[in-house]
């Protein structure tokens, strides 16, 4: 147990900013990592910042339609807790906020920015679009458009592994990560979920990104108990609260978390401190929130930090890191040209992919 899965919710409520969270935090343990999974690990935050300022580029320039939601400042999160598991083995559920939740599984960036352009080569055929990218190959159960619908889905996908491995008796040992934001925790499929997950010992993690805003509206203003992490000890639940901003104390979560569900030991909810770097979407002005808060979130950028970690640790050099740099803006440049290029959904097929085929 981490220093915070021993705090109680029988402690007076507290509205504590996140910078007052992220400066007692206590004695979570980072992960250690080596070279290899540290080039990993710079290689896929870069890859998800990168993607998204160029997905603001091509919307900006009439390449992209509708809500587009980008994840920069979070990508500490996806990467550390998506890092941690096992592709094409474990499941995945995102939100509207999903391009990186995508990319973290290992959806090739031209089928993501295929879909994100509306193009037959998308992962969702085209069909989806921003807020709903699907990949069964990669085990992406899918972007949701409204708050909370993915963790029902999410609960589905751990029911399905332990009953595999108790009732038929499969070697199944997969875990699923629901991906939520803040806003998500006062609804009810939340907590109807955290119940039934901790009841049944479910192989789930349910992953608060918390970025202090649901929208336009603040996050001390939408619920009595800040905290999120907290909620969980209602349910006989670990809890931990981890700084979202750094991608080696979320990985350290998420690899406690993982190792309690492949045990049998059931779900965990880790509530990550983070901030997004842009508005609510890119069609949100942002404008409520202040200059100063964002300047304090700017200076904890997740992608820095790891940077200055890697190279003060001797594991990685700076001239190394600059070229992945090279290599990943030539990947993103890739994808826009080969989603660019790529045929559109063909009329005939209008009705196809709506219901179960053969």
């Amino acid at each position: 147990m981490s220093h915070n899965q021993d705090k109680t919710s029988q402690d007076p409520i507290q509205h504590r900013e996140h910078a007052d969270r992220l400066s007692n935090l206590g004695d979570t343990k980072p992960a250690q990592i080596n070279r290899e999974i540290g080039l990993n690990l710079f290689k896929d935050m870069t890859l998800g910042r990168r993607f998204e300022d160029k997905c603001a580029e091509m919307y900006y320039r009439g390449k992209m339609f509708g809500f587009v939601h980008l994840y920069n400042g979070q990508e500490a999160i996806s990467t550390g807790v998506i890092g941690a598991m096992k592709r094409k083995h474990d499941w995945f559920c995102s939100t509207y906020r999903d391009h990186v939740h995508a990319l973290s599984a290992g959806v090739p960036a031209k089928e993501v920015m295929s879909e994100l352009f509306g193009k037959e080569t998308g992962c969702s055929k085209g069909r989806g679009g921003s807020m709903h990218l699907f990949s069964k190959e990669h085990h992406l159960l899918g972007g949701y458009a409204f708050i909370g619908e993915g963790i029902p889905v999410a609960l589905g996908a751990a029911f399905s592994s332990k009953y595999k491995r108790e009732a038929l008796k499969e070697n199944s040992d997969s875990v699923t990560a629901a991906f939520f934001g803040d806003g998500t925790c006062n609804i009810g499929q939340f907590y109807e979920c955290l119940n039934m997950a901790q009841l049944w010992k479910l192989p789930i993690i349910f992953v608060v990104e918390n970025n202090k805003w649901a929208i336009g509206m603040a996050h001390d203003r939408a619920t009595s108990e800040t905290e999120i992490w907290r909620k969980a000890s209602a349910f006989g639940m670990p809890g931990e609260e981890v700084d979202g901003m750094d991608v080696l104390a979320v990985r350290g979560a998420a690899q406690r978390a993982l190792e309690r569900a492949r045990a049998g030991e059931g779900p965990t909810l880790i509530e990550c401190l983070t901030y997004r770097f842009r508005g609510h979407s890119l069609a949100d002005p942002d404008e409520l929130r202040s200059e100063k808060e964002k300047e304090f979130w700017a200076k904890r950028d997740p992608i820095k930090k790891l940077k200055n970690d890697l190279t003060n640790s001797g594991l990685i050099t700076d001239e190394e890191l600059k070229s992945i740099e090279k290599e990943i803006d030539q990947e993103v440049n890739n994808a826009v040209e080969f989603a660019l290029n790529a045929p559109e959904p063909d009329p005939s097929e209008l009705t196809k992919y709506i219901w179960a085929e053969n």
